[in-house]
């Protein structure tokens, strides 16, 4: 039985000029401890599928099933990073950390929850920010706390919509690392579905890679190279750039446009 499954998933948004399918009839399977890369255009439905899987929105029809059991809500088994922080406003970063930590590690005392929230906050190099408040720190320090809140829950199934998007070529490099390293440690991998852009992000971390057009899935790959992706051997590499290569194809033949490689 697969960790996640989606069943002939369809959803629709009613909008000014009608109905509009976002999905349609889309199925996948995702295995326990699966690495899986959404990616595609901007509006081919990454995030929309993304939602549907943390429980904050409902398909038209089909049916979502974690772990055999239809997903219903939002819950602590699943950690969640959005584009848009979402983070309290009225609690610092620190305290924002600890509220994720707290809701899906209830047996931790104070002291171990804040202990481990600074941990994550050193991990994502914001730790001098730790008494600080959202509305005080930079979109992109807005980001890196959202991710340390989710990476310090702890949670079997991580689910991430562009978390890398807004940082620096340095800060991204180094969090694809520290989430390729948490993903694998421990005795048991976690179930990651990350939404992506980026195809050289995606050729690093997963070992699948969905491909999405407008409203369903137009290509499912595995991806067999041995983790981690930043030190390998030149065989490697060269899958490595096939595999970047048969991505970018992919943007190529479902755009029409010869220079979208800039935005993916």
């Amino acid at each position: 039985m697969a960790r996640i499954e989606l069943n002939d998933i369809t959803f629709c948004y009613e909008g000014h000029n009608g109905v509009r399918t976002v999905l349609d009839h889309v199925s996948l399977a995702v295995e326990d401890g699966e690495f899986v890369c959404l990616v595609g255009r901007s509006g081919c439905g990454k995030t929309t599928l993304l939602r549907l899987i943390t429980g904050l929105q409902s398909p038209a029809s089909g049916q979502i099933l974690l772990d055999g059991k239809p997903i219903t809500g939002p819950g602590t088994d699943r950690a969640v990073v959005f584009q848009n922080y979402a983070l309290f406003p009225w609690m610092t970063a620190r305290k924002n950390v600890e509220f994720g930590i707290r809701q899906a590690n209830r047996t931790l005392s104070r002291s171990e929850i804040r202990e481990r929230a600074l941990d994550f906050l050193e991990k994502v190099s914001m730790s001098d920010a730790a008494d600080q408040f959202p509305c005080e720190l930079s979109g992109g320090m807005r980001q890196r706390v959202a991710i340390a809140r989710a990476l310090a829950m702890d949670t079997d199934i991580l689910l991430l919509d562009e978390p890398f998007g807004a940082l620096d070529a340095r800060i991204r490099k180094e969090l694809q690392l520290l989430l390729e390293q948490l993903w694998q440690s421990g005795e048991r991998r976690k179930t990651v579905i990350f939404v992506t852009h980026d195809i050289a992000e995606a050729a690093l971390l997963a070992d699948r890679v969905i491909y999405m057009t407008p409203g369903r899935i137009a290509a499912d790959i595995p991806v067999s190279l041995p983790h981690p992706r930043d030190a390998i051997s030149d065989g490697e590499a060269k899958a490595m750039s096939d595999l970047r290569t048969e991505l970018l194809q992919l943007f190529y033949q479902n755009s029409g446009l010869e220079d979208d490689h800039e935005e993916v």
